[in-house]
């Protein structure tokens, strides 16, 4: 049976809540989500601690995670937390 992942659109001015938002629809998703950080120009701690959160659950579930869009920034500071190895970039 073909994977068909689960997107997910990451809102630049409420990156936060829209990581919440895609910790809730984890059960949803079938061995993949796709966040598309387009739009997110930055992330601040209460966003890091959501990935950090969002990364726990889809390990727990065995859902990997795909950043698509994310800038140079946003990964400098993924990479510097070590949170960038918890996800693939696209």
């Amino acid at each position: 049976m073909a994977m068909i992942a689960l997107q997910h659109k990451i809102e630049g001015e409420r990156v936060g809540s829209s990581l919440k938002e895609a910790f809730e629809k984890l059960d949803g998703a079938d061995g993949e989500m796709i966040l598309d950080f387009s739009s997110v120009s930055r992330i601040d701690a209460t966003a890091l601690r959501a990935m950090e959160e969002l990364a726990a659950g889809a390990e727990d579930k065995g859902v990997r995670l795909v950043l698509r869009g994310a800038s140079i920034d946003v990964y400098r500071v993924l990479k510097l937390m070590k949170l960038a190895p918890r996800f693939r970039l696209s």
